[in-house]
């Protein structure tokens, strides 16, 4: 198997890991990996991310031009197109609607940090994109103003995006996005939510910026 029939292949694992999580449903969510300075594979829209199979993965330019694939790309990979032009250590970006991480981009509400040591550690804050019709270039153009400061981002009335140095730590911040989101909405069904000291929040920054889970600079 060449590299490029692996890293399809590994898309397809990690879109029916999405799918078995409940992290999408129908042909929700999209996923991408960058291959080099100049191409880029997605997969296709109107595909259930349970069922693709490695010819279903689309082979474009990072223009966003296609190139190759039996189907067409999803228009939402102008997203992930944007981030991984600003974010050169970037290498996948996940986008999905994770149902508990989605209620707080619906509600408008932040997700609050501080809770669980190692959610601070792996997520950091999360900013809320500002809604935009999804697929369009204004909407791809808004994760901009984010997109240094956190690896994962809720899209206001849509779902969540997140992104990393591969396909497996970009897809796992998202297990852990929705995961922490359910943890705290079930916590507040018990009463209040009790945060982390600023003393220990502040040793977590550093074992995330030690770590690397920080974007550069962070």
């Amino acid at each position: 198997m060449s590299e490029l029939e692996k890293i399809k292949a590994d898309i397809c694992a990690i879109g029916r890991r999405m799918w078995q999580r409940g992290l999408v449903a129908g042909s929700d969510g999209n996923i991408s990996v960058r291959l080099n300075d100049e191409q880029v594979l997605c997969t296709p829209t109107m595909c259930s991310k349970g069922f693709m199979q490695p010819a279903d993965i689309c082979l474009l330019e990072l223009s966003g031009e296609q190139v190759a694939g039996e189907k067409r790309r999803s228009s939402e990979v102008l997203l992930h197109l944007e981030i991984l032009k600003a974010r050169p250590d970037v290498m996948s970006v996940v986008h999905c609607h994770p149902p508990h991480a989605t209620a707080f981009a619906i509600t408008g509400r932040s997700v609050p940090m501080g809770a669980m040591a190692e959610a601070d550690v792996l997520l950091g804050d999360v900013p809320i994109v500002p809604y935009e019709t999804p697929g369009t270039a204004a909407f791809a153009q808004k994760i901009l103003p984010f997109v240094h400061d956190s690896n994962a981002c809720l899209l206001a009335n849509h779902g969540a995006v997140t992104f990393g140095p591969s396909l497996e730590q970009a897809y796992n911040l998202m297990e852990v996005l929705d995961a922490y989101c359910r943890i705290v909405l079930l916590s507040e069904q018990l009463g209040s939510v009790r945060t982390l000291a600023p003393e220990h929040r502040g040793a977590l920054v550093k074992i995330r910026t030690r770590g690397g889970f920080a974007p550069p600079g962070k």
